[in-house]
């Protein structure tokens, strides 16, 4: 991690996401511009936190782990997104790993000067509450479509979901590598492409190299009964 010292590009930051306007009071707040490499890690679980994150600029990989040390792929995130909201409210470590999958920029608030100055702002607060409530919303739905439908139906919903531009947890679950959505819709890379072989066989979608072509959305549409990742 590098902190930028570009007044200027932390300012055009700050005015692209209107991110002072999160705040009560816009004046004296210390931004910080961050910025990470490739493959660097923004934040590493189980570590404590020093501030919380806006990310302007880039892409992150948000993954967790268990105890075996297999780590499971919840979401990919780009601007404009929050990190350090739970970390910061209960004051635990890090819960989950974030990895920049291309050059990232964060701006950050020390957690020193939110308890400080900003813990009882209630713009602040309902920000938080906004993005947090998506985090939930959207992980509960993610689980129930895992736990209650085949891996059938959860790759058509989960192709369905990303062809969807307006779906913003579609854009966070999109990839083309069937390792990374076997882990978003719960199952292994073996019985995944023992689904993609099957629709393939049936017409319904084409496989060209990395790429997964939908060929019939009408019949991928039966298939999802109706369920989707949003």
């Amino acid at each position: 991690m590098k902190i930028i010292h570009d007044t200027d590009l932390l300012h055009s930051k700050l005015q692209q996401f209107d991110i002072p306007n999160l705040f009560t009071c816009k004046e004296s707040i210390p931004f910080e511009l961050r910025s990470y490499e490739e493959e660097e890690l923004v934040l590493e679980e189980g570590e404590q936190m020093d501030a919380i994150l806006f990310l302007v600029e880039g892409k992150v990989k948000i993954t967790s782990s268990v105890q075996t040390g297999k780590a499971l792929l919840l979401r990919f995130c780009e601007p404009f997104a929050i990190m350090g909201d739970i970390e910061l409210i209960q004051k635990v470590a890090v819960q989950s790993q974030v990895e920049a999958i291309e050059r990232t920029y964060c701006i950050a608030v020390s957690f020193t000067y939110i308890y400080e100055h900003l813990i009882g702002d209630p713009k602040f607060l309902m920000s938080l509450l906004t993005h947090v409530t998506y985090k939930l919303q959207t992980c509960t739905t993610a689980s129930r479509v895992n736990l209650l439908a085949s891996v059938e139906n959860r790759f058509a919903s989960y192709l369905l979901t990303t062809l969807q531009e307006e779906n913003e947890f579609g854009k966070e679950i999109r990839t083309t590598n069937t390792h990374e959505i076997a882990d978003l819709i719960g199952t292994t890379s073996r019985h995944l492409n023992r689904v993609i072989i099957k629709l393939s066989e049936q017409g319904v979608v084409r496989r060209e190299g990395y790429m997964i072509q939908v060929v019939d959305q009408n019949r991928l549409a039966e298939i999802s009964q109706g369920l989707r990742y949003e």
